[in-house]
């Protein structure tokens, strides 16, 4: 066995895995929301830059199948596919064949990249290939220090990667921390490469630029009050945020790169090998940034992971090592933390069919409620289309659809295959849907409000912009004779006056402020003055 083929059995058996569990899985809630991406083209989007929607749209397209989940998860399954080969290529450059089978690896081995990003429709899949391929391009283009040619691949490679998620941003602010640290580097801050490599950048990126130049800066205000901290120390969400990224990369994987970021900090000006400098200072900071962010607010356990990915040739280089003493017992290591992957997609197969934590809710150990099935926002939306179906909601060409929450109404849109619009009212978070939807085309029409399980529904709000309110009826999605999810039906009639998706750099700032606790105003002076405010979605 060669690094090379082991590569390609790695490459072949985890696609085929990945590929399964992706026909076998439907759509998450982001996953649905983001279908709608390739359901609207555009330059960009509210939430995330049109990387996305473009590996979404490539399934989508070879396949022919529109509401395929597979078709729709297809692209990121491939992406992934070549991120292995990509790990591979630059833990072999730096450290040695093996070292880049074994990086390749642990990869594929941890949850959130080797089961989450590389199987559904996340940004954090092209941003992850993106990434790999600008460290590649980089690392060339570093090596080759007396030519320009090779810096127009980084801007290129950068751009795409900055067109798949912001965290991009790190990549140049760790490359000009490499060239400032390194002497013998230090020249090519004042060659024209790097320069022309953000310029090439910056015009690959340009359609978010003009998309949020013409839309108040929506998407930068947005995610720049997500990644900002509060003022009051939290040392729980600090405590949170580690333990989280230890359960996305897994304790196997987190703890020993950990151990090669604090040992490579300490010892940075005795380290000879330039990759391994160059991955550190990629490393070091999207790790820093939001590890501080977490210290005053909650963060998303994958914000950080990013950079603790340029760190994995080095780990790949430790596992070649222990193998070149101790095979069996690496061999060992190996098939038990692959064992583990695989029992925890299975797992998730089987949950997703038979619901089995749902179904204990109420025995006499008292350990698991429905609500916190992990495949429950995955399962069962076709039965939600087959029952608006029943209710006659479908069935009026004039009507639309409407819910509260806009991974609700992502999940409703593409349940009935987008056969009515449907829309999110709701005026403090209605994500995308603000930018998608065109409010006076549904002035005089009807509408289907859907509420989901037991939340509350404003009915006097609606009041506002319908003539007439009634009840249209109920139905349960059940899954192996336990039911899951209630839905209610109201009819609102004649809608009096566009719905006021008014966007406002200030008032997502302060949604976004309130959300860290650090803003004195609460969900209904966010409001005020317009309208009865809907709480602000905590999830």
């Amino acid at each position: 066995m060669t690094p090379r083929r082991a590569l390609v059995l790695l490459i072949v058996i985890s696609a085929g895995v990945r590929l399964l569990a992706a026909g076998l899985l439907g759509l998450g809630n982001d996953e649905a929301y983001h279908f709608l991406y390739a359901a609207h083209p555009a330059l960009s989007y509210y939430d995330h830059p049109p990387m996305l929607a473009w590996t979404e749209q490539l399934g989508l397209f070879l396949t022919g199948e529109t509401y395929s989940p597979l078709a729709l998860r297809l692209g990121f399954i491939a992406m992934f596919a070549g991120s292995t080969w990509l790990m591979a290529r630059i833990a072999a450059r730096w450290h040695g064949p093996w070292a880049g089978f074994f990086a390749a690896m642990a990869l594929n081995l941890t949850a959130y990249y080797g089961l989450a990003a590389s199987t559904f429709a996340l940004p954090d899949g092209p941003l992850l290939f993106f990434w790999l391929l600008t460290l590649d391009r980089l690392s060339t283009a570093i090596d080759d220090d007396r030519r320009t040619i090779p810096w127009l691949g980084v801007g290129l490679t950068w751009g795409c990667a900055m067109l798949s998620k912001y965290h991009a941003i790190f990549l140049p602010a760790g490359a000009v921390l490499y060239l400032a640290l390194t002497p013998s580097k230090r020249r090519l801050l004042l060659r024209p490469g790097p320069y022309v490599a953000i310029v090439v950048g910056l015009l690959v990126f340009s359609p978010v630029l003009v998309w949020n130049a013409t839309h108040g800066w929506a998407s930068f205000v947005f995610q720049g009050g997500r990644a900002v901290g509060g003022i009051t120390p939290r040392p729980d969400c600090l405590a949170i945020a580690l333990l989280a990224q230890s359960g996305y990369l897994l304790p196997w994987i987190w703890l020993p790169l950990m151990a090669v970021l604090v040992r490579d900090l300490r010892r940075w000006w005795r380290l000879e090998n330039q990759g391994e400098r160059l991955a550190l200072a990629l490393a070091v900071l999207p790790f820093a940034a939001f590890t501080m962010v977490a210290c005053f607010r909650p963060v998303l356990p994958h914000w950080g992971l990013i950079g603790l990915v340029s760190l994995f040739p080095a780990l790949g280089r430790e596992w070649a090592e222990h193998w070149s003493k101790t095979p069996a017992r690496v061999r060992r290591s190996l098939c038990m933390a692959a064992g583990f992957s695989v029992v925890l997609l299975g797992l998730t197969l089987v949950e997703y069919r038979t619901g089995m934590l749902q179904r204990v809710e109420g025995s006499r150990w008292g350990l698991f409620k429905a609500q916190a099935d992990p495949t429950g926002d995955l399962y069962g939306w076709d039965q939600v289309a087959a029952g608006l179906e029943k209710l006659g909601a479908l069935s009026d060409p004039d009507a639309f659809l409407v819910t509260r929450y806009w991974y609700q109404s992502a999940q409703v849109a593409h349940a009935i295959n987008l056969r009515r619009p449907v829309l999110c009212y709701n005026i403090d978070d209605p994500r995308g849907f603000a930018f998608w939807s065109k409010p006076n085309e549904f002035v005089g029409r009807d509408a289907v409000l859907l509420a989901i399980n037991d939340e509350m529904i404003p009915l006097p709000f609606y009041q506002r912009w319908f003539t007439e309110t009634s009840s249209l009826g109920e139905f349960t999605v059940e899954r192996m004779g336990k039911p899951l999810r209630k839905v209610r039906a109201y009819r609102l009639r004649n809608q009096r006056a566009a719905f006021p998706y008014t966007f406002s750099p200030e008032r997502i700032a302060a949604r976004e402020m309130l959300r860290a606790g650090r803003h004195p105003m609460d969900a209904t002076s966010l409001s005020a003055g317009r309208m009865p405010a809907v709480p602000v979605i905590r999830r």
